[in-house]
């Protein structure tokens, strides 16, 4: 069975770094586990790439770069593509869309709305949703950041970091604690873990243990 990888893209301003995930999905319930000897109960999930972007990177540099992980992954296995469409996000879409791709491109808009639902052009996924979905994962213990990773400290501290705002017409709003602090790898992780869900139809905690593995990265 091919391994399945979903790379999510969460794309920055001139202030706001741009982050790529990327989620390897080797096998789900049911599949045979030769350790084991017994079907697996859960998918198997391991993050093999974590990368920020530098500030003040052209987005077609930024193309381009995705372009290639997505050429390594179309190699190895079947590829999905979770790119953030928000803002200037659909003008990269755009761009994304011109590139010879095998993944499937799945445009999430993030929203600050209180439910999921399709638009003609994107996906509207609340970023309460987005960020639950991660934060379910940490709380049962089910998410582990292979070790070696370049960027896994950073993502444990933005994700320590995330905090919830009520707004005067009673709305949650998901985001770093405080100015200057980012999100970006919290939010490529959590568009990729979106996907996941997304195409095999499961909830938030049942996705199966993140594996340790020493480096752990595919680039």
């Amino acid at each position: 069975m091919k391994p399945e990888f979903f790379i999510g893209l969460d794309l920055g301003q001139s202030c706001d770094f741009t982050a790529v995930a990327v989620l390897e999905r080797t096998a789900g319930p049911g599949d045979w586990d030769p350790v084991a000897y017994a079907p697996r109960k859960v998918a198997r999930l391991l993050l093999r790439h974590l990368e920020r972007v530098p500030l003040g990177t052209p987005y077609p540099e930024i193309v381009s770069r995705v372009g290639k992980i997505m050429g390594v992954l179309e190699e190895l296995g079947n590829c999905h593509l979770v790119a953030d469409a928000t803002g200037v996000g659909r003008p990269v879409v755009d761009l994304l869309r011109l590139e010879p791709m095998k993944c499937r491109l799945w445009p999430v808009t993030i929203t600050g709305g209180d439910a999921e639902r399709e638009a003609a052009w994107s996906h509207r996924v609340p970023k309460r949703d987005l960020i639950v979905g991660v934060q379910v994962l940490l709380s049962a213990k089910e998410l582990e950041i292979a070790s070696g990773m370049k960027w896994g400290s950073a993502l444990v501290a933005e994700m320590a970091a995330m905090k919830v705002r009520v707004t005067e017409r009673a709305r949650e709003q998901y985001g770093a604690g405080r100015e200057g602090e980012h999100d970006d790898l919290v939010l490529a992780v959590s568009l990729a873990c979106w996907g996941v869900r997304r195409v095999h139809n499961q909830a938030a905690g049942d996705v199966g243990h993140w594996v340790r593995r020493p480096g752990g990265s595919l680039f």
